[in-house]
């Protein structure tokens, strides 16, 4: 059983703290206000802490990021990147910007040529960064059920063990696992989120999720 230190308060934060607890593993979220997670820890048990961020990722044996893109390269600044040498580093953050959709369609704070998850690897050179849970809706994060099979999680980053450890994750949880390869390949997997968003801001159906097919 591996530590999580799940940074994020938020809906997303919570889905995948509850799925790492049901799994065994033990968890501590972190905030820049921990104690308004206080209710949760009290109905999740045992193997749930709470802390800063920095307690946090300190802490963690592995860290998922889960809080608003915006916040993204704070939370690591406040998490310590010297807390974060060394450890595998799920980001499921989004470059999403704070301007509304546009015909559904969201918008990004970052361009084609640079993804949010480079940004976050800049600031904590050591850490082991891997995009993840980042092109799906967190309703369907853990244990997603479609009638068309496992759907496909597209992952990237620079460290070879760290993604085989992400993917060890996602099999238990029934995803397929999709290498893209090395960081550069978060501008791509970054922008399936728009993509993903666009059935429900157009059509309110938000029940999907991506599956790549091979011959």
């Amino acid at each position: 059983m591996i530590k999580y230190a799940v940074i994020g308060s938020g809906q997303v934060g919570q889905v995948l703290a509850d799925g790492l607890l049901a799994s065994g593993h033990e968890v501590m979220r972190g905030s820049r206000e921990p104690s308004k997670l206080a209710d949760w820890q009290k109905k999740a048990g045992e193997k749930a802490h709470i802390g800063t961020f920095a307690e946090a990722a300190q802490w963690g044996e592995q860290i998922v990021l889960a809080v608003k893109g915006s916040a993204a390269e704070s939370a690591i600044a406040l998490a310590g990147p010297e807390n974060l040498a060394g450890k595998v580093v799920i980001d499921a953050t989004n470059p999403i910007a704070d301007a509304p959709p546009e015909h559904g369609v969201l918008r990004f704070f970052t361009n084609h040529d640079e993804s949010l998850m480079e940004r976050l690897q800049r600031g904590a050179k050591e850490a082991r960064f891997v995009k993840a849970f980042s092109c799906v809706g967190n309703a369907f994060m853990v244990h997603p059920k479609f009638a068309g099979g496992p759907p496909s999680m597209f992952i990237c980053g620079n460290d070879a063990a760290a993604k085989e450890s992400v993917q060890a994750l996602l099999t238990d949880w029934g995803w397929e696992t999709v290498d893209m390869g090395a960081a550069e390949s978060a501008r791509a997997i970054e922008p399936l989120c728009m993509l993903w968003c666009i059935p429900g801001f157009t059509k309110n159906r938000w029940t999907h999720a991506f599956k790549l097919l091979q011959a």
